[in-house]
């Protein structure tokens, strides 16, 4: 299971998928974690928070996910943003992933599937440390 503690921004517009990601992010020893309610939200939180992953919506009203990954990729291209995708936007996901979306996940969300990409992201960490 996961070792290292990632920091975890979760940005999407439904309070209840936030904290069903945020319990299954603390199941997977994920801390801090850190919410945003929309893509506008998401950039700020990004700049200033610095987390290693995000879990972006991709449909929010205002400044929706593909939007916003634009943004906070232009800002840190290193950083890993997975986007959450409901069934019927695989046009928006091959977008997010053209535009440098670290994975996606299919809603609804579970933990099988949020631990897979953590331990993705763990193990491509550490295999990155060992070269340097």
């Amino acid at each position: 299971m996961v070792q290292k503690h990632l920091k975890v921004l979760i940005c999407d517009d439904s309070m209840l998928i936030r904290k069903k990601l945020k319990n299954i992010l603390e199941v997977c020893k994920c801390n801090p974690i850190w919410e945003a309610e929309d893509g506008v939200d998401a950039i700020q939180k990004a700049s200033e928070l610095k987390p290693d992953l995000i879990f972006m919506d991709i449909v929010m009203p205002g400044k929706d996910g593909i939007e916003a990954l634009e943004e906070i990729i232009k800002e840190n291209p290193a950083l890993k943003v997975v986007m959450a995708s409901s069934a019927g936007t695989q046009l928006h996901l091959k977008k997010a992933l053209d535009l440098g979306a670290y994975d996606f996940i299919q809603k609804p969300i579970t933990l099988e599937a949020v631990t897979a990409i953590i331990e993705k992201v763990i193990k491509e960490e550490k295999e990155e440390s060992s070269h340097v």
